[in-house]
């Protein structure tokens, strides 16, 4: 079928369902829906078969939906309808939640009922943002692929089959019409909220609102909530800091808080705002960019001088896991192996955390072990250098060349060693350098749905450095590792190992792939050939370095690099710009 997309934006959900409808035979075509008229020009010029709005902040016209069956992807269970669906199934504590795929109608959420499917929520529930990359995402598949099932076998055409509609379902369904979740209804009480209280409603906001409230005196937004188990002190007191982070106190314990963002001076407060009151919610509104119009940065950056006399509470990467707090790299080992894992906010790499990492894998390289395990985080692998640390920098030029350079020195670390195995294990997406970065390895393996950015024209016309110009062709092919950073297009964990990117992919979940990585590390440990593997890895550096170092390849790529961070076209400074600021950049 010919399928239409209209999103707000082309997230981690819209690809998915762009890979896996393109994978079986679908002609897809996306449109950023910006207006209405912007999406009645593409359906007019598209003439699609089906319109699908993975996520859509804004009704669908009805010329749209006249021509052919329109079909929007809602976070909520049946019945369920409002901008702020997963904000009160987390905020809630409910014990399950779903996707509902709903017809478009003049209401919003109120269209017939195509398809709905249900998951678990844990009683500790993720944030909001790793939900949707997660189980939101499964659903919806499965709910899309359902409801094209139904147009394809031509039953809706006939009437053979119709879908539910709201009024049929509404006396018994679970799910109900919620307002809109404003910061009111987010707000922490610091002398009365329990940690699991702050953590969650954080989490509810992460990673669009965020929790408005005042630190030291500064009103922000916050984001990135971890509950702290040993640090106690007064509750609304900062008690200590570390990695970026800030630790808070609470009534009866202490919270960590990863990201701030400053309130701006234009905020428009809810009150304020003429769509919120009438129930549009930020959610769906592009005047959510008044609230957003400041950097998410890590804690410590927002807060500077304020957090003066604040400890240091440094944790080393070998502390054991026996209790709750907040860790951003981890190292452990088991069965001659060193699992090393990173776990970023949004999968960016700013110059201290690569640096960090750097320090992390040097060390897991001194161990006596047979294998270095490479663990990313839930959500994202990584998505290479931090944008809004470069952005909120003095000189945003010298920035992006420390943090360039600093992922490059952790790469290059990674590509010389020759004591172990090292194998990448994507539980997440990984995009830019930060998929270059896991094929500094030796295997690569994915959980399956993984989603792959592996390239950097869309960000200013950037060239991009990781040895990507050594690693990719090395994995794939020159005319395919071509084809890959100029398409600039997603591409799925199934087709990255049909070309050689990815050595194999599992797991239905983050769960299930990590055991079974853990089952694949342990054989490859024990893998009487493993000597043999070591020495052909040797011997295959050296030949390679004696045709090309691998300092002439980082040469190349950073005189690329260096035209495009402090050459005469700002192209990539805009375009940076425009993706901190969400598309609304400060003049």
């Amino acid at each position: 079928m010919r399928i239409l997309f209209l999103t707000s934006a082309h997230n981690s959900l819209s690809q998915r369902l762009w890979i896996e409808l393109g994978e079986r035979g679908h002609e897809i075509r996306v449109c950023i829906a910006a207006t209405g008229e912007t999406m009645i020009a593409a359906a007019s010029r598209e003439a699609p078969d089906l319109v699908v709005a993975p996520m859509l902040k804004i009704a669908i016209p009805k010329e749209v939906g006249s021509r052919c069956p329109c079909l929007i992807v809602h976070p909520g269970v049946k019945g369920d309808r409002g901008p702020s669906s997963l904000d009160w199934a987390i905020a809630n504590g409910e014990q399950t939640w779903g996707v509902t795929i709903l017809q478009a109608a003049e209401e919003f959420d109120a269209g017939a009922i195509w398809a709905s499917h249900e998951f678990a929520l844990e009683t500790a529930p993720s944030a909001k943002s790793s939900l949707y990359r997660g189980p939101v995402t499964e659903a919806a598949l499965r709910g899309v692929l359902e409801a094209i099932a139904r147009v394809e076998s031509g039953d809706f055409q006939s009437g053979a089959w119709r879908p539910e509609k709201l009024a049929e379902v509404a006396p018994h369904a679970r799910g109900r019409l919620r307002a809109p979740m404003r910061q009111a209804d987010r707000a922490i009480d610091w002398t009365r909220d329990t940690t699991a209280a702050i953590v969650r409603k954080i989490r509810a906001a992460d990673s669009a609102p965020g929790v408005l409230g005042v630190l030291l005196g500064k009103t922000c937004f916050l984001y990135g909530a971890h509950v702290e188990e040993r640090l106690q002190g007064p509750p609304g007191q900062v008690l200590a800091r570390r990695d970026g982070a800030i630790c808070i106190g609470a009534v009866d314990g202490a919270v960590w808080i990863s990201h701030l963002k400053a309130k701006d001076e234009n905020y428009l407060s809810e009150e304020a705002c003429s769509l919120v009151r009438a129930g549009i919610g930020c959610e769906r509104c592009d005047a959510e960019l008044c609230a957003v119009a400041g950097i998410k940065l890590p804690a410590t950056q927002v807060l500077g001088p304020l957090l003066r006399g604040a400890p240091e509470a440094p944790l080393p990467i070998t502390a054991p896991a026996d209790h709750r707090t907040y860790r951003e790299i981890v190292y452990e080992e088991e069965d001659e192996i060193g699992y090393l894992s990173f776990d970023f906010y949004n999968g960016a790499m700013s110059t201290s955390q690569c640096n960090r990492l750097r320090d992390a894998f040097l060390y897991a390289r001194t161990r006596p072990t047979r294998i270095i395990v490479l663990l990313g985080g839930a959500d994202f692998w990584s998505n290479g250098i931090h944008l809004n640390v470069i952005e909120a920098s003095d000189d945003s030029a010298a920035e992006s060349w420390r943090n360039i350079n600093a992922i490059d020195d952790l790469i290059v670390e990674i590509l010389n060693t020759m004591s172990h195995l090292v194998v990448a294990g994507l539980r997440g997406n990984a995009g830019a350098g930060g998929a270059m970065l896991a094929l500094a390895a030796d295997y690569i393996f994915a959980r399956s749905g993984v989603v792959l950015n592996p390239h950097y024209r869309s960000m200013g016309n950037l060239y991009g450095s990781e040895y990507w110009t050594y690693a990719l062709p090395r994995r794939v092919g020159q005319e395919k590792a071509q084809e890959l950073t100029l398409s600039c297009k997603p591409i799925g964990a199934r087709a990255a190992r049909e070309i050689g990117l990815l050595d194999d992919i599992f797991g239905s979940d983050v769960d299930a792939f990590e055991a079974e990585l853990r089952e694949r590390s342990k054989r490859l440990a024990k893998d009487p050939e493993f000597r043999a593997k070591l020495r052909t890895k040797h011997e295959r550096r050296l030949d390679e370095e004696a045709i090309k170092p691998l300092a002439a390849y980082r040469a190349e790529e950073l005189e690329q690099m260096r035209v495009n961070f402090f050459g005469p076209d700002p192209a990539y400074h805009a375009a940076r710009r425009r993706f901190v600021f969400k598309g609304n950049p400060p003049s």
